[in-house]
């Protein structure tokens, strides 16, 4: 068995890792506005599947280091399973929101547009609280479930199959991560959104977070604690045969 990583290169993965989500996310918006301009539910897909491919190659890239979290949902939800410490959880947040902030403006230097042009996409109604709810309960209940059962290695797939496909059947085309809700504020396009809106997006992401955690504990309710790791992939450098024992 190989050891750990240590902190450092444990958050700079998931700086790293969210700073890549914001840039394929706010990009791709970006991008399928210039290219399909009239066509909306054409710019939806784009962006769509966009995310789905980064998603994959993100969590295989930064998995092993630090679980790939990249969503402080998904770190919340792994602390409270008692596989990650809490300090570990507590300092993967900042790193996760200003790895997305820094992508949204690096997305928008890259198309000639201002560093920070805050957006002014409202978004939040009642049927978007209620389907963050649904996109991120859902997100949390795949990897999470993936994991508990040994197949970890399906995850990084799952994920970016299940966010694309939130994409289209919710209606607040899944954002489902308190990070990239605030690093989409700072872009004023289609990927956007407004900093009024944020709030309760992030409130909704956070009861689905909770949902999704009860769900996994329902479903699985006999696993034992070191096998309720929510990694995305094993960061502890762990051989094949330690992955069922030591997820996280």
């Amino acid at each position: 068995m190989t050891s750990r990583p240590s902190l450092g290169p444990q958050l700079g993965a998931e700086f790293v890792g969210s700073l890549l989500l914001a840039t394929i996310v706010v990009g791709s918006g970006i991008a399928a506005q210039q290219l399909s301009p009239t066509d909306i539910g054409l710019q939806l897909t784009e962006n769509a599947a966009a995310t789905a491919l980064g998603l994959f190659v993100i969590t295989l890239m930064l998995g092993p280091v630090s679980g790939a979290h990249i969503n402080p949902v998904v770190s919340l939800v792994d602390a409270a399973f008692g596989a990650l410490p809490w300090r570990t959880a507590a300092a993967y947040l900042p790193a996760q929101v200003t790895g997305c902030i820094a992508g949204a403006v690096l997305a928008n230097v890259m198309f000639g547009g201002r560093p920070v042009s805050f957006s002014t996409q409202h978004r939040i109604t009642g049927p978007h609280f209620v389907a963050e709810i649904v996109a991120t309960a859902g997100l949390v209940l795949i990897i999470f479930a993936l994991a508990r059962t040994g197949r970890t290695a399906y995850v990084p797939a799952a994920v970016g199959a299940y966010i694309g496909a939130a994409y289209i059947f919710t209606s607040s085309t899944s954002f489902a991560n308190p990070a990239i809700t605030i690093g989409r504020m700072f872009s004023d396009t289609f990927a956007g959104i407004a900093p009024s809106s944020a709030p309760g997006f992030i409130a909704a992401q956070l009861i689905g977070g909770g949902i999704g955690f009860a769900l996994v504990r329902w479903f699985y309710p006999d696993l034992g604690r070191a096998e309720a790791s929510a990694a995305v992939l094993p960061h502890q450098g762990t051989v094949e045969g330690d992955r069922q024992r030591s997820l996280q």
